[in-house]
């Protein structure tokens, strides 16, 4: 097949980007051809995509995304695509990976009325408009059961468009034989010592992520579990207003932050504990990511991979609505409990059994189907 992939930006380390990434190769393999549209690329170029660089004009997000959608309508138009794959919600998709939640639910739930008013919102509801219509025939390859009801409540989308997808955790995860020497080495580098607390969060957007939370629940621990615990933040956004938090809270020196890195699986084997306070997540890979490395995770119910670590028996998930303390108590649970070699060992062994891997085959199996 000769395939159109649209995306609004590519960095190397977002969740998005990566199952992206992870579906093309899976094509390349197959022997499909795949024309990316892209507002902006960063990092090294893939071998064997053709990738098309469209800069889009405008001060705001939802102004840059509408213009890109404009200026890649003709070059789609004589492609003469079999299917046109969107990873963000636009125009004009045979195909939605819906890696995003339900944009209109979100900001039903998390802003007043008169939001509805403003052009973000008018352009956002559009294009995910155009994406779940009853009247449109996109198909929909989700992440996560959970956002089926939501996008069929806003739009009536039919059933029959919806195709659920197993999670597609990377194999370079898995545990390998000389982990505890990457566990050594990393802690080595970072001054922390086997008898310390290494906390862990990945993930860019650091708001969406909890991190506000991460930081008070850190300086709420009892002053002896606080000063030998540490907290490591991958993950590229800004991280000022969350510096200047640490600062206030008297904890600055247990809080660092790494950017973007290429070497999570390294620091997954390293940590003691993964911290995903998620307000709002579609999925939450390194959830996965973390319990495929044997590290017991402590999250929120509004995740949709949540649900494994209660299946696996991994760590903690708070319940909705969330409460501060709540996180606060059930840290200092996982740090001083003696069931943390248990979460690990249940990590382990689901990882060895569940079908959480193949995500990338699963979706070109689906896009051949659509052809």
């Amino acid at each position: 097949m000769r395939l159109a992939f649209c995306l609004f930006k590519f960095f190397p380390y977002g969740g998005l980007q990566r199952d992206f990434l992870r579906i093309a190769r899976e094509c390349l393999k197959r022997g499909h051809m795949i024309d990316v549209y892209v507002m902006h690329w960063e990092g090294k170029y893939e071998p064997g995509l053709a990738v098309r660089v469209f800069p889009a004009q405008g001060i705001r997000n939802h102004t840059r995304r509408q213009n890109f959608v404009k200026r890649i309508q003709q070059s789609l138009s004589q492609g003469k695509y079999d299917l046109i794959v969107g990873f963000n919600k636009m125009p004009g998709l045979d195909v939605y990976y819906a890696a995003d939640t339900c944009y209109q639910a979100k900001a039903r739930q998390q802003h007043s009325w008169w939001y509805r008013w403003t052009r973000r919102y008018r352009q956002s509801v559009a294009f995910e408009e155009a994406v779940f219509s009853p009247h449109v025939k996109t198909e929909i390859l989700l992440l996560s059961s959970a956002q089926q009801a939501e996008f069929m409540t806003f739009y009536h989308t039919p059933e029959n468009r919806f195709h659920l997808l197993p999670p597609g955790i990377g194999k370079d995860r898995i545990v390998p034989p000389d982990a505890p020497q990457i566990r050594n080495a990393v802690r080595s580098a970072y001054s922390i010592g086997e008898k310390e607390f290494l906390l862990l969060m990945v993930g860019s957007g650091f708001k969406t992520k909890g991190l506000d939370r991460a930081i008070l629940a850190l300086a709420a621990l009892p002053q002896d579990i606080r000063e030998k615990s540490r907290l490591l933040v991958i993950g590229k956004d800004h991280a000022k207003q969350f510096v200047r938090q640490a600062k206030k809270l008297n904890i600055a020196n247990r809080v660092l932050f790494l950017g973007g890195r290429d070497d999570v699986p390294r620091f997954l084997l390293a940590a003691d504990i993964l911290l995903h306070p998620a307000y709002n997540e579609n999925t939450g890979t390194v959830i996965l990511e973390a319990i495929v490395s044997g590290l017991p995770v402590l999250t929120t119910d509004v995740c949709g991979y949540a649900s494994y670590v209660q299946e696996a028996s991994a760590g903690i998930v708070l319940s909705s609505p969330f409460q501060q303390e709540q996180l606060n108590r059930a840290l200092l649970e996982m740090l001083v409990s003696e069931d943390r070699d248990t979460w690990k060992t249940n990590a382990l062994v689901f990882a060895r059994h569940a079908d959480i891997y193949s995500l990338p085959e699963r979706a070109v199996s689906l896009l051949e189907s659509f052809r």
